[in-house]
């Protein structure tokens, strides 16, 4: 299997098949480290939509010239956009969670500050961290095949990011909770896979609280945003813990609905819907 490399498509040019260009730095490294050779294969991405199949054509002491060969329009997204809002949690876990996160499909990650977060990052600080994050996403999605990076948005507070509220999305919006009125997240997707049905490309907000949850007043100006308690079950999970394990499970119901839908059309005496893809 080829390596795969993440190309900002900012830093390169339009990518047409045969085009020859040179790989941003922290591709290049890349390939210097896992010393490929001019003829070696490599599948690049560039977060447009679909990977393309190259070769490297010249090896310079710090320069790796590249040729493009072949688009190939394969997406491993998720049925709709989801973005994770979460109290960042201490230590290096965001880290962690950022990773497990794009491995399972977020488009989007917002770091807040809350009432009870312990991590709180501003100014220089906080702009060097959403860097870093931003690059474990890029290797996340390297690691796991997708082909579009998820966006890790600058550190905000709360009430700020609940402000956020575009006109003309078709979207749902859950809150983790504890609360014994919380809604069952098995239940909670039926509301998901209905917008999916609606309309292409329907947005899911998850919003979670930091070390400590959310306070009392916190959760009441996210429920008037528009956000529904939604319960993980009745274990209390850690604050990394929870948005993954929510995340995982819309993954997994996600892949039985897709697989359940061609068989629904067979049995219906449709025929097997076949694939269809496209390069945006």
């Amino acid at each position: 299997m080829n390596p795969r490399l993440f190309c900002e498509a900012s830093g390169t040019p339009v990518w047409r098949p045969g085009e020859d260009f040179s790989l941003p730095p922290t591709a290049a490294r890349h390939v210097q480290v896992l010393r490929l050779q001019p003829g070696s294969g490599l599948t690049l991405f560039n977060g447009s939509g679909g990977q393309w199949q190259a070769a490297v054509l010249r090896m310079g002491h710090q320069e790796v010239v590249v040729r493009l060969l072949s688009h190939e329009a394969v997406e491993r997204e998720l049925p709709l956009a989801v973005t994770l809002a979460v109290g960042m949690p201490a230590n290096d876990r965001m880290d962690d969670l950022v990773e497990k996160a794009t491995e399972l499909g977020v488009r989007a990650i917002v770091p807040l500050v809350s009432e009870r977060s312990v991590l709180r990052l501003t100014g220089e600080r906080a702009a060097k961290r959403r860097g870093h994050w931003q690059a474990v996403a890029a290797s996340a999605s390297e690691q796991c095949g997708r082909n579009r990076v998820p966006t890790v948005h600058p550190v905000q507070g709360l009430d700020a990011f609940l402000e956020h509220r575009p006109a003309d999305e078709v979207s749902a919006r859950w809150q983790l909770s504890l609360a014994p009125t919380a809604s069952p997240l098995v239940q909670a997707w039926a509301h998901c896979s209905l917008l999916i049905s609606l309309k292409a490309g329907a947005h899911l907000y998850i919003l979670s609280g930091p070390e400590g949850g959310l306070s009392a007043g916190e959760q009441a100006r996210a429920q008037q945003a528009g956000y529904h308690p939604i319960s993980l079950g009745p274990r209390t999970l850690r604050a990394d813990t929870a948005p993954l394990a929510a995340l995982a499970a819309l993954a997994a119901m996600s892949a039985l609905a897709e697989q359940a839908a061609p068989e629904a059309h067979e049995a219906m005496g449709c025929g097997r819907a076949e694939p269809t893809g496209a390069a945006s």
